[in-house]
């Protein structure tokens, strides 16, 4: 049994998983920049190793001295949180190396998932559901052939990307040579690697993704799917479980292929396999070899802890539960508060002088914010999570703007007011929208 566990991370996740291993017993190291030194997992952990400057390649992407606090306070496992290290095979080698546990799936399910290529092709031979698309590498030469044999609107994808850079539109063949050009530029400055692929580019996709647990020996379970379709510049901002478009047997099929995929695959731990979603059709788009930020809404719903699921598999402990013993309840909403601007979105870190979190029944706050705590400016902006549970969307949705009106943050400008504008939207209301949706709202709203 794992004794001992450093958080290799910051924010509200180092909390999320500084709060789960107390419930083990597990004894927790919080490592963390200068800048962090007064963050509340630091304060909270039982021990904690400051690692370096401000900058996240000099601290928490510094994977040296990640390495030499676990050997400096005995930390026999590593929990990576999302983002930093979370998906870096070469960080899962170099623990396994050192006799350290990597909370997190293999090395090479790390690798095969991160490329989108390769991840593609795995999820065909996996019987997973995939959108038409390029068989590898799209190159200059031969793009207007591949994109022809698809058929326009094409979406030109970084292999290596994420977050919406090296991806770009090409709604005709006028389009295409300027649109490979700028996603191999963008991929190249974002990932240092300028390899594109090519898809079939959907008008009005949601974004569905399904969340599994496998225990790395052939068992795996699926716990639904989450919509993720409201987003900003490919960014998720609000999401739900379950979603408003599916029904319980879509619910269920495709959760049973993803869960089916991974026991072939022999995955270990946590992971999401994303969707597109169009005319009852699903279509991959990639695998998150990791806890998802939007992960507490699955839990609301299920009642399962997935970082105590992480951290139980990762023992050699197994599976708590099988599918049959999965029962979904309710509805869950997920609201991202980020330091910033709720019109321009610029980042607004500085002093947070009056917080106050809602609370209630099916009510839950995730945050390392508290009144007198400082943002620093040199990290993401997401400050919290607002997660609400109900027993029916209406009655969620009917809680959430209860607790929207609740919740004060002072001092700094944040998206609050984001929310309380989609809340009492009719659209919203009624789970009507998809991808697109909250950039032509936004775009209509700002003129």
């Amino acid at each position: 049994m794992i004794s001992k566990i450093l958080i290799a991370n910051r924010g509200e996740i180092a909390l999320r998983v500084l709060r789960a291993c107390k419930e083990l017993g597990i004894a927790t190291v919080a490592v963390h920049s200068t800048a962090d030194a007064d963050a509340m997992h630091v304060r909270l952990a039982d021990e904690s190793v400051c690692i370096g400057p401000p900058p996240s390649r000099d601290s928490y992407l510094n994977i040296h001295q990640i390495v030499a606090a676990c050997e400096i306070t005995g930390a026999d496992a590593v929990h990576p949180g999302y983002g930093f290290l979370s998906e870096n095979a070469k960080f899962a080698e170099i623990l396994e190396a050192h006799d350290i546990t990597f909370i997190g799936p293999t090395a090479e399910h790390i690798r095969i998932m991160g490329d989108k290529i390769t991840a593609k092709k795995t999820a065909q031979e996996l019987g997973i559901p995939v959108v038409p698309g390029s068989d590898g590498e799209v190159k200059p030469e031969n793009a207007l052939e591949v994109a022809r044999k698809i058929g326009f609107p094409v979406l030109i994808k970084a292999t290596a990307g994420g977050g919406g850079r090296g991806m770009k539109v090409a709604r005709s063949e006028a389009d295409l040579e300027e649109a490979v050009s700028t996603a191999r530029s963008e991929a190249l400055a974002a990932f240092g690697n300028d390899a594109v692929y090519m898809e079939k580019y959907l008008g009005k996709p949601r974004h569905i993704e399904v969340q599994i647990v496998g225990d790395g020996a052939g068992n795996a379970v699926h716990l639904g799917e989450r919509d993720c379709s409201l987003q900003r510049r490919h960014q998720k901002v609000w999401e739900e479980a379950n979603s408003p478009a599916l029904n319980v047997d879509q619910r269920m099929k495709i959760g049973q292929i993803c869960a089916d995929a991974m026991k072939k695959l022999k995955y270990r731990g946590a992971g999401t396999i994303e969707f597109l979603y169009e005319n009852g059709e699903f279509y991959f788009i990639e695998m998150n070899t990791r806890l998802q930020v939007e992960h507490p809404i699955t839990e609301a719903i299920t009642g399962i802890d997935l970082v105590h699921e992480q951290i139980r598999v990762a023992s050699g402990g197994g599976l708590s539960v099988k599918q049959e013993d999965i029962v979904f309840s309710g509805h869950a909403i997920e609201c991202r508060i980020n330091a910033e601007d709720p019109r321009t979105f610029v980042p607004s870190p500085g002093t947070i002088t009056h917080f106050h979190a809602p609370g209630g029944l099916g009510v839950r706050v995730d945050s390392g914010a508290y009144q007198g705590y400082r943002i620093p400016p040199y990290y993401d902006s997401l400050i919290g999570k607002l997660i609400v549970h109900g027993r029916t969307r209406v009655e969620c949705m009917m809680r959430l703007r209860r607790v929207l009106d609740e919740f004060v943050i002072d001092g700094i400008k944040t998206t609050l007011p984001l929310f309380q504008d989609l809340i009492n939207n009719q659209d919203i209301a009624n789970g009507d929208y998809d991808i697109h949706w909250l950039e032509k709202h936004l775009a209509a709203t700002s003129e």
